[in-house]
């Protein structure tokens, strides 16, 4: 399964980054989607907005020309518009949601055309353990992160049968622009409740994201599979 042609979906920085590192290190040949900032130097980097069906077939197109058919496929994209749901506008509830369940829904739909017709194939989702845990403000987010286990769970029935393995991770707190930026105290308090002590380097999610795309993981579908220090435990 080596020098398979992967897409990895906001790509160009934090998790999405790493994903697209560990892969090529396999030997992939890996092309990644961004929608804003900088495109990574190494990938063959394609725009898109998954929010945009005709920018995700664009994608496609790409990466089929470049790199042949899309054989793994790693749904990494994703937003935050936080706020407390009394207040939440619908419009940053549907945003949420719309990036992060539907716009899965758009490259899964566009990847498995292909891989249904050669036979196999390998999808990564990743979620969050948001996604069982709940978090106040992001009503949004846990909803589109916990749709996307019951998602892969539908597409692991409907897709096993022609060798197509589909897999969700949920990353706790990892170490990323993103999570940098936030108050010392709500950093603080997310240190708390990781047995484990410490925070995650996007190469330890990358690292599991990397073997559930690996010919070693051929009997591993329709699971769950935290990278959280311990801090999902029991949900």
């Amino acid at each position: 399964m080596m020098g398979r042609s992967a897409l990895v979906t906001g790509g160009n920085r934090g998790i999405g980054r790493a994903i697209a590192d560990a892969l090529a290190e396999s030997g992939d040949s890996v092309a990644v989607t961004y929608r804003s900032g900088e495109p990574p130097a190494g990938f063959l980097a394609v725009p898109c907005d998954v929010t945009d069906p005709e920018t995700v077939e664009s994608a496609f197109a790409t990466v089929e020309a470049t790199h042949g058919p899309v054989e793994v496929l790693v749904a990494n994209a994703g937003i935050t518009r936080d706020g407390l749901v009394a207040t939440m506008s619908e419009e940053s509830f549907a945003a949420v949601l719309d990036t992060n369940l539907t716009g899965v829904y758009r490259v899964v739909r566009r990847a498995v055309r292909p891989m249904v017709r050669a036979r196999r194939g390998r999808i990564v989702l990743i979620s969050s353990v948001v996604a069982m845990q709940g978090a106040a403000g992001q009503s949004n987010y846990a909803a589109a992160k916990a749709g996307l286990i019951g998602f892969a769970r539908s597409l692991t029935r409907e897709l096993g049968g022609r060798g197509i393995t589909v897999n969700v991770v949920t990353p706790g707190f990892v170490l990323t622009d993103m999570t940098a930026g936030l108050p010392d105290k709500v950093r603080d308090a997310a240190l708390a409740g990781i047995p484990l002590g410490r925070y995650a380097d996007p190469a330890e999610v990358a690292h599991v994201v990397r073997f559930l795309a690996s010919e070693q993981a051929g009997y591993v579908t329709g699971a769950v599979v935290p990278v959280d220090g311990g801090l999902g435990m029991g949900y």
